[in-house]
């Protein structure tokens, strides 16, 4: 678990615009489910408080999903953040 977030991190948070929008997505209420396609990362809304981030792969055209990780939102928002500001990314804790 702990290597998918780390890959998670590093793939997805590498500037503003980014981070913007992986944030924008997670602390929107108007998106009840769906998901966020980032680089190589998918991070699905299950509801407005559980997540679920994988790497998705398409192989002979058919989806394939070999790992994913379930995180709770402030969890996710407290760790996106914490590798945010390391980056010199400029964070948010609440919405705009």
């Amino acid at each position: 678990m702990q290597e998918l977030i780390q890959s998670f991190l590093e793939d997805e948070i590498s500037d503003q615009d980014f981070y913007d929008g992986i944030i924008d997505f997670v602390f929107s209420y108007n998106i009840r489910c769906g998901e966020y396609e980032g680089n190589r990362f998918v991070i699905k809304k299950m509801d407005h408080l559980n997540f679920i981030i994988y790497d998705e792969y398409v192989i002979d055209g058919k989806r394939e999903i070999h790992h994913s990780v379930s995180i709770h939102k402030n969890k996710l928002i407290n760790l996106v953040n914490e590798y945010a500001k390391r980056q010199g990314i400029i964070v948010r804790n609440s919405r705009r």
